[in-house]
């Protein structure tokens, strides 16, 4: 029986051993990032909660998610915004919470949305800051905003009750606006159609959304739903 050798790879000697150190560099990196996702979160565990829960329809959006946020997780921050933020935009379908949980008002974790598959402006939102934590970006970068929003109807232009994520690269910088309305991620002043109310993050709820302001006194106690969502978050084990 004939046997054959591998090939071996045309390299140009010059370059050959920093072009094989960046290939093998990046693919560490993946490894590791698929490694960090997993240790964090367990994939049977979430996968066994969502078809007890929802059923085996959405097994290969869990699936698919997982893998998003490891590929996102050694990107620099950007890169991780724009994987996250087009990953909801584009898998998750927008509804009310009456139509999905039969109730006016519910904050559904990641894992409820992607269960699910439909989500409103709040669960949106949480999904996108719950992944970006776990690529890496951490919760003094990022803050849910609530906002009152001018939407254009056939009537004219409408306000209502808004949620979008924000992202701060420094305490001092603009916000960049993760939104399901407008799906391109926009720095704040090109966002004239939302007026900030108040902010919040896991360490606390903000007057205002300016990156500088510090959390007001009690914690994130104030907001019931706030808690309630993080506690359900936690018990489907993420941090």
């Amino acid at each position: 029986m004939s046997t054959y050798a591998d090939p071996q790879p045309t390299i140009c000697p010059q370059h050959s051993g920093e072009a094989l150190l960046r290939r093998c560099f990046a693919t560490l990196l993946l490894s590791l990032a698929a490694w960090c996702v997993a240790a964090t979160l367990d994939p049977e565990a979430l996968q066994q909660q969502l078809v007890a829960r929802f059923g085996p329809a959405r097994v290969n959006l869990l699936k698919d998610w997982q893998q998003v946020v490891a590929a996102a997780t050694p990107l620099a921050e950007e890169g991780k915004l724009k994987r996250i933020n087009d990953f909801f935009n584009q898998n998750v379908a927008f509804d009310d919470d009456i139509n999905i949980w039969q109730q006016s008002d519910y904050w559904a974790t990641a894992l409820e949305t992607i269960g699910t598959g439909r989500g409103d402006c709040e669960d949106f939102a949480i999904a996108k800051y719950y992944s970006l934590r776990l690529s890496g970006i951490p919760d003094s970068k990022m803050r849910l905003i609530y906002v009152k929003a001018k939407l254009k109807v056939p009537t004219g232009v409408v306000q209502q009750a808004h949620m979008v994520l924000a992202y701060y690269a420094s305490p001092g910088a603009e916000p960049q606006v993760l939104d399901n309305l407008d799906t391109t991620i926009r720095p704040a002043s090109k966002r004239p159609d939302l007026q900030p109310v108040f902010s919040f993050n896991r360490q606390g709820i903000f007057a205002g959304a300016s990156g500088k302001e510090a959390a007001g006194a009690g914690g994130t106690g104030r907001l019931s739903r706030w808690e309630d969502l993080m506690r359900r978050a936690r018990a489907e084990g993420f941090d």
